[in-house]
């Protein structure tokens, strides 16, 4: 599980109290996604990219009801506070934004 340390650490650049239960709860979640290096990212300058983190994930993932511009800003916070990395990892992206919404535990097996 060399891989799950490693999105423990990115996470823990970001979040002060990470939840490592939660990272590899998120990390079962997207599953083959994060085998592909496009889809194990996210672009935070791709209008699509941003839209689709906002509909399957704080939509459909999270049941966030909130509007669009709501869930947009949260979306480009989270890309914002990443602004060093190149590179911003699904994981941490996805993180972030269930830490915000208090969310975490819907990726902690009971």
């Amino acid at each position: 599980m060399a891989e799950l340390a490693t999105y423990i650490a990115d996470v823990k650049k970001y979040s002060g109290s990470t939840n490592e239960a939660a990272v590899a709860g998120i990390v079962k979640y997207l599953g083959i996604a994060l085998r592909n290096a496009d889809s194990a990212l996210v672009s935070g300058t791709d209008p699509a990219e941003m839209k689709r983190v906002r509909d399957n994930f704080l939509k459909k993932k999270l049941a966030l009801t909130d509007a669009d511009d709501k869930l947009d800003a949260a979306v480009s916070g989270v890309v914002t506070k990443m602004k060093a990395d190149k590179t911003k990892s699904r994981v941490t992206v996805y993180y972030l934004l269930a830490e915000q919404y208090k969310k975490l535990d819907l990726f902690i097996k009971a």
